[in-house]
């Protein structure tokens, strides 16, 4: 990235508010007169131990809930896909329409894009969505935003989006490994990978100084990384309590079936919050309200990058690859299912 991509963003702006980086899900254009767009883009794919109506619902709700991470919602989409050869129609037409059918569920008018069919092409990623809207210069919040003393908070749990996919993809070795019951519940978390609603009832407690000062997902990488990636962006330090982010008996099961930390891998579904101190409770009544779990796992200090503690001591730790896609991988070259 440092080498490669971002010397390699074209010419420059000054109408460019926010660019690439680390920790930034979204770009803002000031459009003049206090008005910014604000823009996002993600890949999307299809999973067939998923489903094609699955598939759709979590390639519209993985980018929705980068977007909503600024503290705005997405009004306009647009995809391009580039169907795999050996997938059937009837599968495309599926796929098309459960992300039309999603888009509108969450008032998100698709304003164009791209659809064919080419050699070469393949699963599971498929293409590609953007997502964009509209708020004000001081409508919406990045992790650059995150200030000294702002408490660091955690919905939902750690390890989400890897433990659901797992015990989607390898339904029977995940049920020989941790019993039936748990991975079926296992299989039905896939429902929580999306932080649209985190995002939206965190909003009401207000953003900057008025409460929320960043909000990040988990994605690759999970819950550590995310928190490494806001540091970055931020400039600041983050203490982190380890001990004190929940990880659910299935996401610690299923990972630990598959060689993988929950807390480094794929966590869609939990959102990361930077408030401040005097509006902690609010935010926490906020979520309760809307049947979200959240907890505080850290504080922002002076200094850089992310500091885990483990038991109150300082815990090693160094940004790598997510295990879970060469764990997918090997599954897959192994027949396992």
């Amino acid at each position: 990235m440092e080498e490669v991509v971002y010397p390699s963003l074209g010419s420059r702006s000054p109408h460019l508010k926010v660019g690439p980086g680390v920790g930034f899900d979204n770009s803002v254009i000031s459009l003049g007169e206090g008005h910014v767009m604000i823009l996002t883009v993600d890949p999307v794919s299809a999973i067939p131990a998923l489903g094609m109506k699955l598939s759709a619902w979590l390639s519209v709700h993985l980018i929705a809930s980068d977007y909503t991470t600024s503290g705005n919602d997405p009004e306009f989409a647009t995809f391009a896909f580039n169907f795999p050869p050996a997938m059937p129609t009837s599968d495309r037409e599926d796929y098309v329409r459960a992300i039309g059918r999603e888009c509108k569920e969450l008032e998100i008018a698709v304003a164009g894009g791209h659809t064919g069919s080419y050699p070469g092409g393949g699963f599971t990623v498929i293409g590609a969505g953007s997502m964009l809207g509209f708020s004000t210069d001081d409508g919406y919040v990045t992790p650059a935003m995150a200030r000294i003393g702002d408490s660091i908070l955690m919905t939902k749990h750690a390890g989400i989006e890897a433990t659901a996919s797992l015990a989607l993809s390898f339904p029977k070795r995940v049920e020989r490994l941790v019993g039936r019951r748990l991975a079926n519940r296992a299989r039905k978390m896939i429902s929580l990978c999306t932080t649209v609603a985190d995002a939206r009832a965190a909003r009401r407690v207000g953003l900057g100084s008025d409460g929320i000062t960043s909000m990040h997902d988990a994605t690759e990488g999970g819950v550590l990384g995310a928190l490494g990636e806001m540091a970055t962006a931020s400039g600041k330090s983050y203490l982190v309590e380890t001990d004190k982010i929940p990880v659910s008996d299935e996401a610690r099961k299923v990972c630990a079936a598959f060689g993988i930390d929950p807390l480094l891998t794929m966590g869609e579904g939990a959102l990361l919050i930077t408030c401040r101190p005097e509006h902690v409770s609010e935010l926490k009544q906020t979520m309760a309200s809307s049947s979200i779990p959240i907890e505080e796992v850290g504080r922002v200090n002076r200094g850089k990058g992310l500091a885990p503690m483990k038991g109150g001591l300082p815990m090693k730790f160094k940004p790598g690859i997510d295990r879970y896609w060469p764990v997918y991988d090997r599954a897959l070259r192994q027949g396992l299912n």
